[in-house]
């Protein structure tokens, strides 16, 4: 019986250190991640507060990720004139930057891509697997996830303007 109760005292303590789950509806959690720039300058989730973003967790390793980024290139090139801001995070180790910086260019990708040098966001943002995107309100609420997807269809340009063309604090 004391076994179970330091059991269940230590899965409690456990659950109450634990982020809150990131799910529609909830706010961007913070991270802090790099550009690609020399030196790189860090970057978080409030430099982008007041515009919609689509927040990609990617690596360049992962051939889902080379599918789903020319659609998500794609979507931007279609929005980026009315607001929306597409921010691609790789979770690749450290010491990769290259690599990255070569993926960006053979996609030839134009939107935001930074680096998380120690994978902070799979954490923060509850991340099972890559890629993972939160498309993100102006005011920071997250109202969609998803894993790989084409961000060019009819379905996900019409959700993207719902989110582009809400007031601030809409549902």
């Amino acid at each position: 019986m004391a076994a179970a109760s330091a059991l269940y005292v230590a899965y409690r303590v456990a659950a109450a250190n634990l982020p809150p789950p990131v799910h529609s509806g909830a706010m961007a959690p913070p991270f802090v991640a790099v550009t690609l720039d020399t030196p790189p300058k860090p970057r978080t989730i409030a430099d982008y507060h007041g515009s919609p973003v689509l927040l990609n967790v990617w690596a360049t390793w992962c051939d889902p990720c080379r599918e789903e980024m020319p659609s998500m290139q794609r979507l931007y090139d279609a929005y980026k004139d009315r607001g929306l801001r597409v921010v691609a995070v790789s979770i690749d180790d450290e010491g990769n930057e290259s690599l990255i910086r070569e993926f960006a260019a053979e996609h030839h990708l134009t939107f935001d891509i930074l680096h998380d040098l120690k994978s902070e966001i799979m954490n923060g943002y509850q991340v099972r697997g890559v890629p993972q995107t939160f498309l993100i309100s102006a005011d920071g609420e997250i109202r969609s996830t998803h894993f790989v997807t084409d961000w060019a269809s009819d379905a996900n340009r019409k959700l993207v303007e719902r989110v582009l063309l809400a007031p601030k604090g809409a549902p």
